[in-house]
C-alpha cells in the first residue's frame, strides 16, 4: 500500500513539474505601454465635428486631406479660416510640422522637407512627462485617464496641459479617436472645442470657379461648381474631370491629361504641365486659343489665389502654331470680359 501511495505522490509531482515547465509563471505581468498611435490614429475619409463655447470660431470641422507613411495632413474650418496642418509620428513623438492658415486650396504638403516641428505628444505617455518647445511653452501630461463628457458619450482621455506667454491650452486625446477636446484659457477668457460627431466615409467638398470661352470669341463665362476630394485624391485629377465636363467649348480636349499641377509657395504661383493633346486637339484660331489659355489661367489662379500661372507641355515650353510661351514666362489672371453664369 505504501508503494502505491508513494507512486501516486511521485506521479503527481512529475505532472506538476511538467505543467510548471510548460507554463512558467509570468513574472512580467506588466501593462502594455501606451503608444501615440493609439491616441492619434490616421483615419482616411473622416470628418470630425467640434462644438464650440466661448468664441464664434470655436466651432470647427476637420477633414483628412492626405495620409502618407507616418504623416497626416488635416484641414480645419472654423468659420473664419481654413487651417492646413501636417503632423508626423516619429521617434515616440507627435509633431506638428506645418500650420498654414488661409489655405482654401488643395495641395499635398506631406512630401515637403521640415527641419523641426512643435511637439504635441511625447512618450512615455505617463502623468508628469514634460517637454518644452522652441517657443518656450512647456507641455505636461497632467492626466492619463481624464473623463471627458461629449455628445458622443464619455471618453477616458489623455490630458496635455501647455503653458506659455499666451496663456494655457489643455488638449484631450482619446484612444482610437484622436483629439476630442481643446481648451484655451487666458486673461478674462476661456474657449473650448469639443467633439460632437465623427462621420466616416465623408469626402471634403468645396466650390471652384471654372472659366470657359463663349462662342463669340470675346466673352469668358464663369460658373461655380462643387468638387469633392477623398483622402489622397489629387486636385489635378479632380480639376481635369470637372473642366472636361464643363462645356462643349472645350478648355481641355477629351484626351488631354494634366501631367502635373502644383502650388509654388516661394513664387506664390501655380505650375501646370499638360499633355501634347492640349495643343493637337485644339481646333481654334489664335484669338480663341488665347481665350482658352486665359480661361485655364483664371480657373487655376482663382482656385489657388495667385496671379501667375505657368503652363508647359510635356515638361517643355508651350508652343502651338499660333502662340509661344517662353520658358519662365507666366500667364496672368485677367477677369476682363468675364461674365458670371448663374
Amino acid at each position: 500500500m505504501n508503494k502505491i501511495i508513494t507512486m501516486v505522490i511521485i506521479s503527481a509531482m512529475l505532472f506538476t513539474g511538467c505543467a510548471n515547465e510548460a507554463n512558467p509563471p509570468d513574472d512580467n505581468n506588466e501593462t502594455p505601454s501606451l503608444k501615440i498611435e493609439n491616441y492619434y490614429p490616421f483615419t482616411e475619409n473622416t470628418k470630425y465635428v467640434y462644438e464650440g463655447e466661448g468664441n464664434e470660431f470655436a466651432f470647427m470641422t476637420t477633414y483628412v486631406d492626405y495620409i502618407k507613411d507616418n504623416r497626416i495632413q488635416t484641414r480645419t474650418d472654423n468659420g473664419g479660416t481654413e487651417i492646413v496642418k501636417v503632423l508626423e509620428i516619429k521617434d515616440g513623438q507627435l509633431l506638428e510640422l506645418l500650420n498654414r492658415g488661409e489655405t482654401y486650396f488643395r495641395e499635398n504638403f506631406t512630401d515637403e522637407e521640415y527641419t523641426s516641428g512643435r511637439i504635441l505628444l511625447k512618450e512615455p505617455l505617463e502623468e508628469g512627462n514634460s517637454w518644452t518647445n522652441d517657443s518656450g511653452a512647456t507641455s505636461t501630461i497632467t492626466n492619463v485617464a481624464k473623463e471627458i463628457v461629449t455628445k458622443m458619450g464619455n471618453f477616458e482621455a489623455l490630458e496635455v496641459t501647455t503653458e506659455g506667454k499666451q496663456g494655457k491650452t489643455i488638449d484631450y486625446y482619446a484612444k482610437d479617436t484622436g483629439l476630442i477636446k481643446t481648451v484655451n484659457i487666458g486673461e478674462g477668457y476661456e474657449v473650448s472645442s469639443t467633439i460632437s460627431e465623427i462621420i466616416k466615409n465623408q469626402p471634403f467638398i468645396q466650390s471652384i470657379t471654372l472659366y470657359y470661352p463663349d462662342v463669340d470669341g470675346i466673352t469668358i463665362h464663369a460658373v461655380d461648381v462643387q468638387i469633392s476630394f477623398n483622402t489622397n485624391e489629387e486636385p489635378k485629377d479632380i480639376i481635369e474631370k470637372n473642366v472636361k465636363d464643363l462645356s462643349v467649348y472645350e478648355v481641355l480636349g477629351p484626351n488631354t491629361k494634366i501631367n502635373d499641377l502644383y502650388f509654388d509657395e516661394q513664387g506664390n504661383s501655380v505650375h501646370i504641365d499638360l499633355s501634347k493633346e492640349f495643343v493637337t486637339e485644339m481646333n481654334a484660331g489664335s484669338g480663341f486659343e488665347a481665350m482658352i489659355l486665359q480661361c485655364l489661367t483664371n480657373t487655376l489662379g482663382d482656385y489657388y489665389q495667385v496671379e501667375e500661372v505657368y503652363i508647359t507641355i510635356d515638361g517643355g515650353p508651350y508652343e502651338s502654331g499660333h502662340i509661344i510661351i517662353e520658358e519662365g514666362e507666366a500667364y496672368k489672371v485677367d477677369y476682363t470680359n468675364v461674365k458670371t453664369t448663374e
